[in-house]
């Protein structure tokens, strides 16, 4: 069977009722989305849509993860859409960690579905991408470590007392770390670098600050101790995801193209 690589062939080998995804405009905070087989985005309600900073769900439709997000985070996404298409299985409950429109940190429980077509054959992937803050109340074995979770999201960029977000929480250390690496498969302070490293992103990207600035401000002893997390985390040093993802570099990437 041939795949389906362009949005009509794409919606209709889902069917008449391919329109559905639209109701989720009428349900606050959640964000829909759909890919074929090529992993380009085929549909996406406009709360989707509106998260990258896009007017109308045509801009978007065509764009896979590499386009949108830093390597790190598409390699993610990516491994877990394979996984999809190989297993034939859900993939749910994710927990992710982005930075919001304003670069507020969030985290979002993204839930992934294989899509059939009626020879039962998998055409794609749907999924529903909603945050934690808008799930909180259907998320009660998350609530134990609220205030911990909230204080992070206030504090990120100082330095965190792992026992005063233990206290904040009601808990021990040790019951904190089980709570964190329940919730999210993180310990607190795996979770609390993802976060700082993910800003960090946003602000290189921004390219308006020098690197070791960007450092101090999240927390960092100096711009080494920065320059050895970062490179951990994303694959490439701070100066070099700077110079590679910065916006005037990828419009002259772009134009040279």
């Amino acid at each position: 069977m041939s795949k389906p690589t362009t949005r009509e062939s794409f919606l209709g080998a889902m069917g008449p009722d391919s329109q559905f995804y639209q109701l989720f405009d009428h349900i606050p905070g959640v964000a829909f989305f759909a890919k074929n087989r090529e992993f380009n985005l085929m549909a996406a309600n406009q709360h989707f849509v509106e998260r990258f900073g896009f007017a109308s769900e045509s801009e978007i439709i065509g764009k896979n993860d590499f386009d949108l997000f830093p390597p790190q985070l598409a390699a993610s996404f990516r491994r877990d859409d394979e996984e999809v298409f190989e297993t034939g299985k859900p993939k749910l409950h994710i927990i992710e960690l982005f930075l919001g429109r304003q670069g507020i940190p969030d985290w979002f429980i993204t839930n992934k579905l294989p899509i059939f077509d009626k020879s039962r054959h998998i055409i794609g992937i749907m999924g529903t991408v909603q945050s934690y803050e808008g799930r909180k109340q259907v998320l009660q074995s998350y609530l134990s470590i609220d205030k911990a979770v909230t204080h992070i999201r206030e504090h990120f960029r100082e330095r965190l007392s792992i026992e005063h977000l233990a206290k904040l929480a009601h808990l021990s250390t040790r019951q904190l770390h089980r709570k964190f690496i329940e919730s999210f498969g993180l310990s607190p302070q795996s979770f609390i670098m993802k976060l700082r490293i993910q800003t960090a992103c946003d602000s290189l990207q921004d390219g308006s600050r020098p690197i070791g600035e960007v450092a101090r401000d999240l927390g960092f002893y100096d711009q080494s101790h920065f320059t050895q997390h970062f490179q951990k985390h994303m694959g490439l040093t701070p100066f070099r995801y700077q110079q590679k993802f910065r916006p005037e570099k990828r419009n002259r990437n772009a134009a040279e193209k």
